[in-house]
């Protein structure tokens, strides 16, 4: 029996063994390796079988192996099994009915050892959890796993942290998870995707400690945005800052599946969790959401407190910000949210935080005299003037500060001194117009430079978020062709405030979907306001009704005499009857019958005859005018 499964499994030489080498393997091995006489038969022979096809492959058993056999979970990490060791291991597996949890992370596999797995996983159906973790499978082990992915039915989670897999293998996986409903379970941590692996069948995902950058993430949160399965999502450790919370924040608006999402250490500010927090708003599915180890400070936290405070129909019920220090604002705001919600809880690293609030600029003493001044209308010399008793366009330093200091004029002390100092450099005790003057337009062109420095600062951001939301939205309708688009009229009505639902997804994506949350989609304004067909015959346009069978408006069929030749559909938006006459036709837009609607040509034509009309006459008056001057 033995010999067989290993021939079936083409995992050992086609040379014959003679009956005669079928000897007692026990005997020469480690007295560990006994087997208990209580063990089934099948037990027994999985036994011989291993210890038959370690001798085969050359390897030391594991006495782990023998000793556990019955159970339902078989934990081989750290044994160093290598692909020989594997080979053997899945030799003894073809025939085992226990097992349905195998861990074998840390083994030094390679993709010679994950072959020998997937051969084996196709005639074991009980395996059902697999870790294959920091086995070094590389790319080539990717393309065994992806191959297994298309033809294995048993496996329900697989984990394959720590593998060396690069960008080009996660379209391997995609592809191979594309038809595969089974795997609810799929980590690929510690791995180096630049960008997404998803599959819509997945139910939890762990892609933390990846390369998932600005562009990774946005493509990532594309595919989030239609995904209708995944519960589970872990995308910690990967540092894709403020961009990427921008696009997870997109994608909250519309995914209602997602529970628990880990964003621990992505290098996400206040800034970015603003983001995320209009995506909270929309959002009533989320239960847990981890923000350790970013840089939040006490902003951060109250506006996620805010947001479950405020949104009556949010869902979260644990929010982990372990390294941020609160305050007592966040302390008070936080009992109050629990009263009304006694099931939330925040992880904070204690109290003792502050508000990073940045001293308030003062405001440049001379913009604000050319503001005094301007309001009331006056010139800079005006000003000068009335402190300049003696005429001499200069006058002393004290003089100038008290006339400042008693008029109303909104300068504190501090501002004077530093005005005083810039018109005063070299310390003469004098302050002259001509360095008042020179001072108003250094600061006028300063202020310019700052505004411009804001204005720039503040286009490349709405630059680089409309870059984002586009990439976004480029992802999203590559996520959903048109070949599987779903149009749904008559959409549910919903809040006013709530996102609207995106209009094309794939036809497997969605158990639900509502378009619209207005009427105007609805079967009755379809049929009587917003398409026009014409109808044939000079018969009134029938009224369509609400029934289930719907005509289909983008081929319709018109006629239904075979005998009638269809008119080609005008090309004016009008809705048109046709006559019994085929070469009359008439419109609705006038009470008269005999009104014939001009064409947009006729009427070009009409207006320019008129305007040529028009000129000549004048060019007429102007002509017997100067004859006129002429004659006199």
């Amino acid at each position: 029996m033995s010999i067989l499964s290993i021939k079936s499994l083409c995992l050992v030489d086609n040379d014959s063994t003679s009956p005669a080498e079928d000897v007692d393997l026990e005997d020469g091995w480690d007295t560990d390796l006994e087997v208990d006489d209580k063990k089934t038969t099948k037990d027994t022979s999985t036994a011989e079988l291993y210890l038959q096809a370690c001798r085969l492959v050359g390897v030391v058993p594991v006495s782990y192996f023998l000793r556990n056999l019955g159970t339902t979970t078989m934990n081989l990490n750290h044994h160093s099994l290598g692909p020989l060791g594997g080979k053997a291991l899945a030799i003894a597996l073809v025939t085992d009915m226990h097992i349905t949890n195998l861990e074998l992370a840390d083994n030094y596999l390679l993709a010679e050892g994950a072959r020998y797995l997937v051969e084996m996983l196709k005639a074991n159906f009980t395996i059902h959890h697999l870790d294959l973790s920091d086995n070094h499978l590389q790319s080539e082990g990717a393309e065994c796993i992806a191959k297994m992915f298309h033809n294995n039915i048993s496996i329900k989670s697989i984990k394959l942290s720590g593998n060396g897999f690069l960008e080009d293998d996660a379209k391997s996986f995609a592809d191979a998870l594309a038809n595969n409903y089974r795997v609810k379970e799929l980590d690929l941590s510690h791995n180096q995707f630049c960008r997404r692996a998803n599959n819509e069948g997945l139910e939890q995902l762990d892609l933390s400690w990846n390369h998932l950058r600005m562009k990774g993430a946005v493509a990532f949160c594309a595919g989030l945005k239609v995904n209708v399965t995944l519960k589970h999502l872990d995308l910690s450790w990967n540092g894709f800052g403020n961009e990427g919370a921008l696009a997870l924040g997109e994608a909250l608006k519309f995914n209602n599946s997602l529970v628990h999402l880990d964003l621990s250490n992505n290098r996400i500010t206040n800034e970015g969790v603003g983001m995320l927090c209009k995506g909270l708003e929309a959002n009533d599915t989320l239960r847990v959401l981890k923000l350790a180890y970013n840089s939040l400070t006490v902003e951060g936290a109250l506006a996620l407190v805010n947001v479950v405070k405020n949104t009556p129909k949010t869902a979260l019920e644990e929010i982990n910000i372990t390294n941020v220090l609160v305050n007592e604002n966040f302390v008070q705001l936080l009992e109050l949210t629990c009263q009304e919600r006694p099931g939330f809880d925040v992880q904070y690293g204690g109290v003792g935080g502050f508000m990073a609030k940045k001293p308030p600029k003062r405001p440049d003493p001379m913009k604000v005299i050319q503001d005094y001044l301007d309001v009331r209308k006056l010139r800079l010399w005006d000003f000068f003037r009335n402190i300049d008793k003696d005429g001499t366009m200069r006058v002393p330093v004290a003089d100038f500060r008290k006339a400042v200091q008693q008029s109303s004029i909104p300068l504190d002390r501090y501002q004077i001194e530093e005005l005083i100092q810039r018109l005063d450099r070299e310390r003469t005790g004098m302050v002259d117009y001509r360095g008042l003057a020179d001072t108003r337009k250094q600061m006028m062109r300063d202020h310019r430079r700052q505004l411009r420095k804001v204005e720039s600062r503040q286009k490349k951001e709405k630059l680089k978020s409309d870059r984002i939301l586009k990439t976004f939205q480029s992802a999203v309708e590559a996520n959903t062709p048109c070949s599987s688009m779903v149009i749904s009229p008559g959409g549910v009505k919903e809040e006013p405030n709530a996102p609207q639902p995106f209009s094309a997804t794939p036809l497997s994506s969605w158990h639900h979907i509502v378009m619209s949350n207005s009427s105007r989609y609805s079967v009755m304004n379809l049929s009587s306001e917003h398409v026009h067909l014409p109808m044939l015959g000079g018969s009134t346009q029938p009224r369509l009704t609400s029934s289930s069978a719907m005509r289909s408006f983008s081929q319709p069929n018109l006629v239904d005499d075979s005998a009638r030749c269809c008119k080609p559909k005008p090309s004016s938006a009008q809705r048109m009857l046709y006559d019994s006459s085929p070469d009359v036709v008439h419109t609705k837009l006038s009470p008269s019958p005999n009104h014939l609607t001009r064409s947009r040509p006729a009427l070009i034509s009409k207006l320019t005859s008129a305007k040529t009309k028009t000129t000549k006459v004048k060019k007429k008056k102007t002509r017997k005018r100067a004859d006129e001057i002429l004659t006199e």
